[in-house]
């Protein structure tokens, strides 16, 4: 079956600032009318034109994977999050506002998050979209590995964001990994990979 038809309708059930919630009428693999929920960063008129209209779906979100150009090591961020009450080690990462490239977006967030500089990005990865949790939203995200400079602060941290940066070479990754501590998905993948290979992360830089 061509999954491009199986989507016969969207509803709203609830939208916020960020984040909207919407039920979703498909036909199952056996000719069946269901109903998924998914939440969404984009609101129903832009679903409905990307699902029946062809408009491409566009990036949600940038996620920065940087090695720090003086320290050599992984840029990481620890931070609370309200579903799991408590902190988890993450990659510095941000939403890219309406209008917004890329690039623009994640040298805004990585200063915002971290207060450091962004060097050069890694050319010899493609960038393509990726998804958070397919099974629960359509979030889209670019992972882009990169280097960066300059001294960590907080001072360009909004009111809601409470977290601190962690710079991490490749012996502490592996310790980090080895202790259990809470982390993302993303964050773990990165720790794996530089406690492998260390700044060789990096391949073309």
């Amino acid at each position: 079956m061509d999954s491009r038809n199986r989507l016969k309708d969207i509803k709203e059930l609830a939208a916020t600032k960020f984040l909207s919630l919407y039920d979703m009428s498909y036909i199952n693999k056996v000719g069946k009318l269901k109903s998924w929920t998914m939440a969404s960063r984009k609101n129903l008129s832009k679903l409905k034109e990307q699902h029946f209209n062809g408009k491409d779906e566009g990036l949600d979100a940038v996620v920065i994977c940087a090695v720090h150009e003086e320290e050599q090591k992984l840029v990481l961020i620890k931070q609370f999050r309200v579903p799991v009450n408590d902190y988890m080690y993450e990659l510095p990462a941000g939403l890219i506002d309406e209008g917004e490239d890329l690039y623009s977006a994640l040298k805004r967030e990585l200063k915002e998050e971290t207060g450091l500089t962004l060097g050069k990005i890694d050319s010899s990865r493609r960038i393509t979209p990726v998804y958070a949790s397919g099974g629960m939203t359509d979030e889209s995200l670019a992972i882009v590995f990169c280097s960066c400079s300059g001294m960590a602060t907080n001072e360009f941290l909004e009111e809601d964001e409470d977290l601190e940066v962690v710079m991490v070479t490749q012996e502490e990754a592996s310790r980090l990994l080895e202790e259990g501590v809470k982390m993302d998905a993303k964050a773990y993948l990165a720790l794996e990979l530089f406690s492998a290979v260390g700044v060789k992360i990096l391949k073309s830089l």
